[in-house]
């Protein structure tokens, strides 16, 4: 059963990696990129079980956290060209 998991999301990958290479905008290409590191770390827990190595999780609650922080802050270059930029603050209102 999971032998046929692991194909299903290699399959998923193998079309996310499509997608990435014909996206028409750079979103879809950052979505596309986003799904590829989902899959991937499903695919580790996936074959950490399948070896009966546990530790393989840990390294996929990681990969996970990497990709999530990894995306946006690539939305966030795209979006102000700067990762610096901290965005449309107030102005202080004076007493």
């Amino acid at each position: 059963m999971f032998a046929v998991a692991a194909i299903a999301l290699l399959v998923t990958m193998t079309l996310a990696v499509v997608r990435a290479a014909l996206g028409p905008t750079v979103f879809d290409r950052a979505q596309a990129a986003n799904t590829i590191g989902t899959v991937a770390m499903l695919l580790l827990a996936v074959i950490g079980f399948l070896t009966g190595r546990p530790e393989f999780l840990d390294l996929a609650i990681v990969y996970g956290l990497l990709n999530v922080i990894g995306t946006i802050a690539v939305l966030k270059y795209f979006r102000t060209g700067d990762l610096g930029d901290p965005g449309d603050v107030p102005a202080k209102e004076s007493p």
